[in-house]
This record gives structure tokens, sequence and C-alpha cells, in this order.
């Protein structure tokens, strides 16, 4: 009854009232006509439940661009076989559309290959885009483009990269594509395919000029980046900078996953502050996103999680500096998880409902059902 009444009152702090003064808050955001979108931006906070969310909200002193949405719902997260899932088969459930089991990268449970998001959104002539702050071949943004049967493959989920149609890559994982033991070099592969290719030993993020005439891919880690506390800051840069130039790279429009990849390390290490500082990084990239939308007109920006990690719990706090955070466990949780959407179609976003509901909406939207028939 405790645990009940404590989700309760998570839920109502998260909805309407606040700790923080927010007079110079961002805006709420309108609710748009019943429309199609042109381009999808959907961003996943991995491992982000409703508490690390209420987190984040309590230790900013100015509201978080997540609280401005007009649609909110929540999302079952359980994989084939099991109540807890975990990342792979999450961001399979987005990006395919089918229930699988653990570990799996865009396959089903047989282990076949199963049509992604991207995929159809690029054989559509749509431009696409990942971004991770964890290598590019982790589970989430690999299940958008691969097929392979464990996730911890990440040398098989690496030349995928080059099978379909991709505009935008930002990541770490650089390792996976030019220190590989069967000797190719992924990296000149890309080049040769016209990519503008750089990485963290050449320039920063924020030093890079892309040419929306070629695609372009910017490793910012040999393995996995660094957290925000030990400097990584490109994820609200890519955020900013990724709408815009997908727009320029196909009038069909685009479709986008941007991934917070270490809320869930934070959390699976127990850290609040960690925690704290990746979500509101990732809060950021919202941001981003939102003012790209609201001056476009055409975007529907989704966010959402995977699942939740590490049962997080707020117990105490007077105010930002005072918040005591305690975790029940150091792996996933089955709770349900938010969801959050601007622009045209949002709508159909609000309620409960299954992750794999998600594909089917996002397929829908952008008009991809006839894709699969081809």
């Amino acid at each position: 009854m405790k645990y009940l009444l404590f989700l309760s009152a998570l839920v109502l702090a998260f909805q309407s009232s606040r700790w923080v003064h927010s007079s110079d808050a961002p805006s709420g955001l309108a609710a748009f006509p019943e429309r199609t979108p042109r381009n999808i931006v959907l961003l996943i906070g991995d491992g982000m439940g409703i508490a690390q969310i209420t987190a984040g909200i309590y230790a900013q002193a100015d509201r978080l661009n997540i609280e401005r949405f007009p649609i909110t719902g929540l999302i079952k997260t359980h994989s084939a076989k099991h109540l807890i899932t975990d990342s792979a088969a999450g961001a399979t459930a987005f990006a395919c559309g089918c229930k699988t089991y653990n570990g799996a990268i865009g396959v089903t449970v047989r282990k076949e290959p199963c049509r992604t998001l991207l995929e159809d959104a690029a054989a559509a002539g749509m431009a696409t885009g990942l971004v991770a702050t964890s290598s590019i071949t982790h589970a989430t943004p690999a299940a958008f483009i691969a097929h392979v049967g464990q996730r911890s493959d990440m040398e098989a989920i690496a030349p995928f990269f080059l099978k379909t149609r991709i505009d935008f890559i930002v990541g770490g994982g650089l390792r996976y594509f030019n220190q590989r033991t069967d000797g190719r070099d992924l990296c000149r592969e890309l080049e040769a395919k016209g990519f503008d290719v750089h990485t963290i030993h050449q320039c920063g993020f924020t030093q890079c000029r892309p040419d929306p005439a070629r695609p372009f891919a910017w490793f910012s880690a040999d393995k996995e980046p660094d957290g925000v506390a030990k400097g990584r800051d490109y994820l609200p840069h890519a955020a900013r900078m990724a709408p815009a130039f997908l727009a320029q790279r196909s009038e069909r429009g685009f479709f986008l996953m941007i991934e917070g990849s270490q809320i869930d390390w934070a959390c699976h290490e127990n850290d609040g502050d960690y925690a704290v500082q990746e979500m509101l990084d990732f809060d950021q990239a919202i941001g981003e996103v939102l003012r790209f939308a609201e001056q476009d007109g055409q975007t529907l920006v989704i966010v959402t999680a995977d699942h939740e990690t590490g049962g997080m719990a707020l117990l105490r706090g007077t105010d930002r500096k005072d918040l005591k955070i305690k975790f029940s466990t150091l792996y996933h949780t089955a709770s349900m998880v938010p969801v959050f959407a601007y622009g045209p179609g949002a709508e159909l976003f609000s309620g409960v409902y299954d992750n794999t509901d998600l594909y089917a909406k996002i397929k829908t939207l952008l008009r991809l059902d006839a894709v699969e028939a081809r």
C-alpha cells in the first residue's frame, strides 16, 4: 500500500505540482489539429521512468522541456517471454513492432530479420538518422538498423550501417568500424559510399561542418562515450543539428532516433547524481528538437523510454540540493514508462498501450505501410 501511495504521489507531482519557481520557464506547447507529420523524431531515454523525470524536475531551477508536451501516455514494456525487457528487445519492439527475446537486435523470436522503421523510411525515400550517447552499435540504435541474434555481437552490427540508407550517424563505438577482427575498415567503406566521416580524434562535434550534400558520421569514442560529468556535451548539439541537416537531405521528410543512453547506465550503478545529470542532458536535447518542431510545423516529436532501470525512488528533499534518491535494484523493472508527443499526429499517442503499438502508430503516420509490400 505504501508503494502504491508513493507511485501515486510521483504521478501527481510529475503531472502538476512543482517545487521550483518557473517564471522564466518555457511555455507549454499547443496541441496540433489532426493531420499527419512530414518528419518524426523519436527520443528514447534509456531506463527513464517517471521517477527519473521527477528527479530531473526537482534538481533543475527552471521547468524542463519534457514538461511542455500537450499529449502524454503510458507504455507497457514486457518482452516476448519476460515481464522485464532489456534494451535490445525493447528497441526492437519500437523499431519492428514485434515482441522478441531479450538480447535480440531486429529479429523475431525465431531469429528471423524484421524490417525496421528506419529501413522502411529509407526505402520510401526519407532521410534517416541515429544519435546516441552510447556506442552507435549499442542495443537501442542497433535495433533500428541491424538484424543480429545477440546484442553483444557489435562487430556483426556495424556492417549494417553500410546496407541501409542512413544520412546522419552520431555515437561511440569507432573500434567496431576501424579496429575489427576481420580486417575491414568500415570508416573507409562509409567514405567510399560518399559519407563525410569524422571522429573524436580529429575534431569535437561542434567543430564539424556537415555538408547536406553528403551523409554525415561522427564517432564520439572508440568504445563508449564518457558521461556528462566527464565532459561529454555533444547530445544537445547533435539534436540541434540533425533535424535541420536531415530536412535538407530529402523532400520526402525524415525519421530520426535520438537516445539518451546513459540514464540507464547511471541507474544500473544506482548513482542518483549521474542519473540526474544524464536526464538533464537528455532534456536539453528534447528542447533543441522541440525548437525545430515549433518552427517547422511538420514534425512530430515523441519522447519515451524502453524500460525503467533501478526502481528509483525519491525519499526526501526540501530543495534541489537536498534530494535523496534510492534504488530498489541494480537492474531493469517492469514498470510502465511515460510517452510524450507534440506535433501533427500527437493525439494518437495518449492512453495506455504496448510498446509495439508505438511502431504501428509511427508507421501509419509516415505512410510506410505500402513499403513492406514492395
